[in-house]
């Protein structure tokens, strides 16, 4: 009985973390997909010039941010959207600032809106990938820089989208996996 008991407990532990991998290794609900690419040098398999594929259209990218009512930060767009290409790259910038008097460790959680389209998100960098360290008052530039899978543009579901949401909270480290 007490092996069940502390199998169920350790299975509800690492569910959140499993989850969390399925979602960005699937797109589902929404959760982006990280580059799998090397970097500048290896490229990313991306179309030499976008404008050239059939039916491609401005993508409008705007950004939305929270945070956990635990965690003393003030998290912000530099910029409300970016418009893209299918297949071009984009890098946008997010601002933290930590209001506490010690310094906190947080990890931010993202998706993309409508659920749908986070199959074709794909993030090349991103702060989202690892935790944040912000010192008492810091105020710190983030960025994240991706591209939106051409595939997207063979999809009848998406041929009516012409705006995404990219969506992002941050939580306190301790508080993610608790």
């Amino acid at each position: 009985m007490l092996a069940v008991a502390m199998g169920t407990l350790g299975l509800a532990y690492a569910s959140v973390p499993l989850y969390r991998i399925f979602c960005q290794t699937t797109g589902f609900g929404g959760t982006t997909k990280r580059h799998k690419g090397g970097g500048e040098d290896e490229g990313y398999d991306l179309p030499a010039d976008p404008a050239t594929l059939p039916g491609n259209r401005p993508l409008r990218v705007t950004f939305n941010t929270d945070v956990s009512q635990q965690l003393p930060w003030s998290f912000k767009p530099v910029q409300k959207h970016v418009t893209v290409l299918a297949g071009q790259t984009a890098l946008a910038f997010f601002e933290a600032t930590n209001h506490s008097t010690e310094p906190i460790i947080a990890v931010a959680t993202y998706n993309v809106i409508p659920n749908e389209a986070g199959a074709y998100f794909n993030k090349i960098q991103c702060f989202c990938f690892d935790e944040q360290r912000l010192l008492p008052g810091e105020t710190v530039d983030m960025p994240v820089f991706f591209y939106i899978d051409p595939e997207f543009l063979k999809d009848r579901k998406m041929k009516r989208l012409d705006t995404m949401t990219l969506s992002y909270t941050f939580f306190k480290s301790n508080e993610i996996y608790s």
